[in-house]
């Protein structure tokens, strides 16, 4: 054989192994999870039932070039978790009875939504009524499914996946469609189910590409940023749509998890393609707000812009658009540098002007996230602060503690510990051991000078609750019946909203620092918090809101709202149950939860 011809022969073969490692290595080392390739179902037939039916359009905006998925071998990002601590017989014993409580409590809210509410959106449960709340798409169901999996209960999950043929996302009886909580609830609720039953169940795939498909509509604006509040029936008629001048900042930037896992999972670029021009968008804008860094509540997406909202907070309508940064940089394995770069430019503008100590009895490290306000010109603006918490911001200290873990920040574990012990104050220190729903506490001086001096907080509810009184008794006895007229527990301020509507922040935070820390006084506040919510909230039915936390239990039970939104099942009980499971039940090491608790498979894991 010819010399140039061996030459030939082995510059080939030299090639085609270095091309080949190169794919082994880094696109199927990425995103191959070893599932059956996906094949796309064929179109669902409209059905003839004399109601109207969504069904794709041309598109009046078509994209012309897709922002591609990120490829390569996912970067070596350091373990969320710590061990699992050591414990003997008895700990252990105690600890599956504890998850086997949880458990049963799902289990009693799960068989009265089958009972009364099969396929409706959610149970009212003392009443036994169903409500659709969602677009009439089985919420409760779709939201329960990956609980239902790791609480082992198979048989019910086949029950459900099964009950998911039924659910026709072209339709509903809602004019508008709620973009966000579709995302978070249904589309994250079937990519999770999938993901988590190891992709042994295709028809939950083929349903988030339902809805995926569905929610694609909405991006088919001049700019491609998305629609929040959709007029479904609208794009149907075939008329131009536009991105809303005013929108939640958290309807903008929640969505990113959901639609990258969706393409990792069908090849389709097109959905990544459009959270990221999101992302981009947010970049873009990060450092033009009246509080550089971070982004406001109220947003105009037509253009889109964020330079005109003054309120800034971590809590309801910007919360989720932060928590995303660094779970969208766990969904891309690390290979995409800009999550991470907004997520460390926010939390330092968050840790000066949102995170502060505050007074407590037991003189406690303990840190609010408030609300910020920015007022005057940008030359000579004043930033002010306010030390309202919502139960929704106490996502927070999980989100920091996952930060300081991923993005290697080690100081700032610390600052999650004391924004989720916040919270955990605000359970124990209240009548039922509930914490409320929004709640204002006394800041301490820059100084950190936090030690608890009752004289302290009574000046504050002085100034708070002014009077025309005289004398410093008469002033006194004003204050102590302001205490005991709006039940404020010592070092509250306020209690702006006193329900409790079972949500999940608190705990999901507490189930984070557990994962993260090993350390036992987080699962101890995990089964002092269960057992409180538990013991006033439960129904013949499930569980109930409530509407007052205050009321003292020697007057009887906070009266119910009759409502069980479907996170009571998707999320509340999940980070209850996996405070008390083992620590490779849904790994942080190996998913990332949505802002519904949601697993989702990580690449490489």
């Amino acid at each position: 054989m010819p010399a140039v011809r061996r030459w030939r022969i082995a510059a080939l073969s030299v090639t085609f192994v270095i091309v080949s490692l190169y794919y082994l290595t880094n696109k199927q080392y990425t995103w191959n999870y070893g599932y059956s390739s996906y094949i796309p179902a064929p179109p669902r037939p409209v059905v003839q039932d004399g109601k109207v039916h969504w069904f794709k359009l041309p598109e009046r905006y078509p994209v012309t070039s897709y922002i591609p998925l990120p490829t390569g071998r996912p970067k070596s990002i350091p373990a969320v978790q710590t061990r699992q601590p050591k414990e003997d017989a008895t700990q252990k014993q105690e600890r599956q009875k504890r998850a086997d409580t949880v458990k049963e409590s799902f289990v009693h809210s799960w068989n009265g939504y089958k009972k009364y509410a099969w396929l409706r959106d959610e149970v009212a449960p003392e009443s036994g009524k169903w409500k659709d709340t969602f677009g009439g798409w089985a919420a409760t169901l779709v939201d329960s499914l990956d609980t239902l999996w790791i609480m082992g209960m198979k048989e019910d999950f086949e029950l459900a996946v099964r009950a998911c043929e039924q659910i026709d996302f072209t339709t509903t009886e809602s004019k508008d469609i709620n973009v966000f909580e579709t995302t978070i609830r249904y589309l994250g609720g079937f990519l999770a189910a999938y993901d988590i039953s190891g992709g042994k169940y295709p028809l939950l795939l083929v349903k988030a590409v339902e809805v995926g498909e569905l929610l694609m509509s909405v991006f088919d604006t001049p700019n491609r940023m998305p629609i929040s509040r959709w007029d479904w029936q609208n794009y149907v008629e075939g008329n131009k749509q536009t991105a809303p001048e005013r929108m939640l900042v958290s309807e903008l930037g929640s969505m990113s998890l959901e639609f990258t896992r969706l393409s990792q999972l069908t090849g389709e670029p097109k959905y990544y393609d459009a959270v990221q021009r999101i992302a981009d968008a947010l970049e873009k804008g990060q450092n033009t707000t009246k509080l550089p860094g971070m982004w406001p509540i109220s947003i105009d997406a037509s253009k889109p812009s964020f330079e005109d909202d003054v309120i800034f907070t971590l809590g309801g309508m910007s919360d989720s658009l932060y928590e995303y940064f660094p779970k969208q940089y766990l969904i891309l394995g690390g290979v995409l540098a800009q999550p991470k770069n907004l997520y460390e430019q926010f939390i330092e503008v968050a840790k000066t002007h949102m995170f502060k100590r505050f007074y407590n009895t037991k003189d406690e490290p303990l840190l609010v996230s408030g609300d910020v306000r920015v007022q005057g010109a940008a030359s000579n603006s004043e930033i002010k602060f306010e030390a309202k918490n919502q139960h929704l911001t106490c996502f927070t200290g999980g989100m920091v503690g996952l930060g300081s873990r991923i993005f290697n920040r080690p100081d700032e574990l610390s600052v999650a510990e004391e924004l989720t012990a916040g919270c955990v104050w605000a359970y124990d220190t209240s009548a039922n051991g509930i914490a409320p729903e929004i709640f204002t506490v006394l800041p301490c001086p820059k100084n950190y000078d936090c030690k608890w001096d009752e004289k302290v907080w009574h000046k504050a509810l002085l100034d708070a609750h002014p009077t025309t009184a005289t004398t410093d008794a008469e002033r006194e006895a004003h204050v102590k019946n302001a205490i005991s007229s709006l039940r404020l527990p010592p070092g509250f301020m306020a209690l702006n909203d006193k329900r409790y509507v079972l949500r999940p922040e608190a705990i999901e935070s507490v189930f984070l620092m557990y994962r993260i820390t090993g350390d036992k006084k987080w699962q101890d506040a995990a089964w002092r918090m269960f057992q409180a919510i538990e013991k006033v909230t439960r129904t013949r039915i499930g569980a109930s809101a409530l509407w007052d936390i205050t009321v003292d239990p020697k007057e009887g039970l906070p009266q119910k709202m009759d409502s069980m939104e479907s996170f009571w099942l998707a999320e509340t009980l999940k980070y209850f149950y996996l405070c008390f499971a083992d620590f490779d039940v849904v790994s942080l090491d190996d998913y990332v939860l949505n802002t519904e608790a949601h697993p989702l498979k990580r690449p490489g894991r």
